[in-house]
């Protein structure tokens, strides 16, 4: 049988154990917090990824799980429309709604679909490349920070900033009367569904890398701002609401794969947040993953090398997209024009 080793439990590491056991490959997974995050608020599932899903047998519990996401637009400070978002389209063209569930319900979905006796947690791996000796495969699901991708994939490639701190919240009891998003000057809030009577609410702003502000300065940035912006922040409370700098993973790799070993997820298309994508990649990335192991058994090095010509074009064009969109939402000047085209062409 063959062996692989994952190293990271998050969602792209989760969903790659499930898909290679799926096709027969024994895993171990190697997480290097003393037990499986779920921290986490909102993500929106694609279609394509849900369709990644119902062929690993998740349909149906995804589904339970979810809520839809179907109309949203895109405001002004003062509350005047913009734009829509395009969740109609994108229903339409993948035949399925965006559904939304916390990161948390995904990774307690994708946990108990693996053979707890596989995850070893505490576990910091220092030195990857032991790790190809004893493994047919190494998969680096470790994030932008990735030890995996730092012993095998040479190069300038690494973590930038990216200028933008993400501040994110979900309020219980509450659900606007219009979802979406509000662009400003240097910063923007979006609002979401999450679960039945849960609304998530994120705010990417601009900031200076290491420069830390609390919850009233963020509620003092947009105080304000239209209704609910204000009242929804004022209603968050200081534990339960995440902040972090975002990283992008620039230049772009050019390659995910070398020898034996794999990149997915983060460790190989960290992005700006402004598609919400990332946990979608990692997830199409899994199960490609092991498609094209299955396709070529035996060959673990062509397996790799179709991988990586259907999922790095496809990953790097969402990462130059997500950056621009993330630009342009939280544009620090110029906004004027942005608005007006914004009001002449579709997102």
């Amino acid at each position: 049988m063959n062996r692989a080793v994952i190293v990271g439990a998050g969602v792209g590491g989760l969903t790659t154990a499930i898909a290679l056991r799926a096709i027969g490959w024994d895993v171990s997974i190697f997480e290097r917090w003393p037990r499986i995050v779920g921290e986490g608020t909102a993500l929106g599932i694609h279609p394509d990824a849900q369709a990644g899903l119902a062929g690993l047998g998740l349909g149906e519990i995804l589904r339970e799980r979810t809520v839809p996401y179907r109309r949203a637009g895109v405001r002004t400070p003062d509350g005047r429309r913009l734009a829509g978002l395009p969740l109609e389209r994108i229903e339409r063209r993948g035949g399925a709604p965006v559904r939304m569930l916390s990161r948390v319900s995904l990774i307690e979905m994708l946990v108990q679909q693996v053979d707890p006796a596989t995850i070893s947690t505490g576990v910091e791996i220092t030195d990857p490349s032991a790790l190809r000796a004893d493994y047919d495969l190494v998969v680096g699901a470790d994030g932008v920070r990735s030890a995996v991708r730092q012993a095998f994939f040479t190069g300038t490639t690494g973590p930038r900033y990216a200028g933008i701190v993400a501040w994110r919240g979900a309020i219980k009891g509450f659900e606007p009367q219009d979802y979406g998003e509000t662009w400003g000057r240097g910063q923007m809030f979006g609002m979401t569904p999450q679960a039945p009577g849960v609304t998530n609410w994120y705010a990417p702003v601009r900031t200076p890398e290491g420069v830390r502000e609390s919850l009233d300065d963020l509620r003092a940035r947009f105080a304000d701002w239209h209704d609910p912006i204000p009242r929804v922040l004022a209603a968050a409370e200081e534990g339960a609401v995440l902040r972090h700098e975002v990283y992008e993973l620039a230049p772009p790799l050019a390659s995910y794969v070398t020898g034996n070993v794999a990149l997915i997820g983060d460790a190989a298309h960290a992005m700006a947040p402004a598609l919400g994508q990332g946990a979608c990649q990692a997830l199409l990335d899994a199960v490609e993953l092991a498609a094209c192991l299955r396709a070529h058994p035996g060959d673990v090095a062509q397996a790799l090398l179709s991988y990586d010509a259907r999922r790095r074009p496809a990953a790097q064009r969402l990462v130059a997209a997500s950056r621009w969109m993330t630009g342009l939402a939280v544009a620090g000047r110029l906004t004027g024009p942005r608005n007006a085209l914004m009001r002449l062409l579709p997102l």
